[in-house]
């Protein structure tokens, strides 16, 4: 794939960019990830740039994206969807009913529990079992859930980064997108959508759709995996950079060194 393009004069441009994996390196577990100063900073120079028309869309709820990126509270999309805080502030939450995951919480911690390494997340609107610390546990937590998901049909999976994911159907990271995209904030501007996992194809095809650009930070642990992204780039590093010229090119307001050659921490190897 491409390396992605940058605006020119006069181009009017709204950023939808996912967390873990394409802002940040991934940990072992979702709260060791570690943000440096510098990317606060640079995300409140491109929200400006792009004249607030900038918003996150992630797998993490509302809650843990603030703490991670104090004290930016942008626009963002939590649990791939199911919270939306938009550009006004209010938070909106979905139509889809979460009631239906009931019968499964149980069933699902009491699984990771006998297994050492997994780790279980209740997002609320979702069901998440974490295997980055035990990856031989993967494929029969992939059994499982699709099991799971085959006797409750309004549920879906998501086969993410070392993660199995489940949640109603009806919420995903495009529809998250277009949601945005209709608030006077977004509206008529050109999409920009920069995400890692198979939980962000959803977002690559929407922006697609509507002629945007959607870019891939494609890692040496997601090696040549198919994507609907229509561009790449190597690492969070390198995405990071490109955010920085991004910023400098739409006229972002201040000194972009720090932010731009701030390279993203890791609290320990992934």
């Amino acid at each position: 794939m491409l390396d992605p393009p940058l605006p020119t004069a006069g181009d009017r441009w709204a950023l939808f960019l996912d967390v873990d994996g394409t802002l940040v390196a991934i940990a072992p577990r979702p709260h060791e990830v570690r943000v440096d100063p510098g990317l606060p900073l640079l995300l409140g120079r491109l929200g400006s740039a792009c004249d607030g028309a900038l918003a996150l869309v992630s797998g993490r709820r509302l809650a843990d994206i603030d703490v991670l990126f104090s004290p930016l509270r942008l626009p963002a999309a939590g649990v791939h969807g199911w919270q939306r805080r938009r550009a006004d502030g209010a938070v909106v939450v979905a139509d889809e009913p979460v009631e239906m995951l009931r019968p499964l919480r149980r069933g699902l911690a009491a699984w990771a529990s006998t297994r050492p390494g997994l780790l279980f997340e209740d997002k609320g609107g979702s069901l998440a079992l974490h295997y980055r610390l035990a990856p031989e546990h993967g494929p029969g937590l992939r059994r499982l859930a699709r099991r799971l998901v085959a006797h409750q049909t309004p549920l879906r999976m998501i086969d993410g980064r070392k993660v199995i994911e489940v949640l109603p159907r009806g919420i995903d990271k495009g529809t998250a997108i277009a949601a945005f995209l209709a608030e006077p904030q977004f509206a008529g501007r050109l999409p920009v959508y920069a995400g890692d996992d198979a939980t962000d194809e959803d977002g690559f095809r929407v922006v697609n759709r509507l002629g945007g650009i959607t870019i891939r930070v494609a890692d040496l642990e997601l090696g040549d995996a198919a994507s609907a992204a229509r561009y790449a780039v190597p690492s969070v590093a390198t995405l990071r950079r490109w955010l920085a010229a991004v910023a400098e090119r739409l006229g972002g307001p201040g000194d972009l060194e720090h932010a731009a050659l701030a390279e993203p921490q890791r609290s320990l190897p992934c």
